[in-house]
């Protein structure tokens, strides 16, 4: 078996994407497939910064 590798995503891109979410000016959708990464971690980003 292969291990599969993570990949990890830096602070400031963390914050532009959950930003970007919270703005509303696109879909989580649209966010995540401009990103590359999977609608439910923008939304947890998102929602990460909104709780702080």
């Amino acid at each position: 078996m292969s291990a599969v590798k993570r990949k990890v995503y830096g602070a400031a891109f963390k914050g532009k994407v959950g930003l970007e979410a919270i703005r509303g000016l696109k879909t989580i959708n649209e966010i995540a497939q401009e990103h590359g990464v999977h609608p439910a971690q923008v939304g947890q980003w998102k929602k990460a910064i909104q709780e702080q």
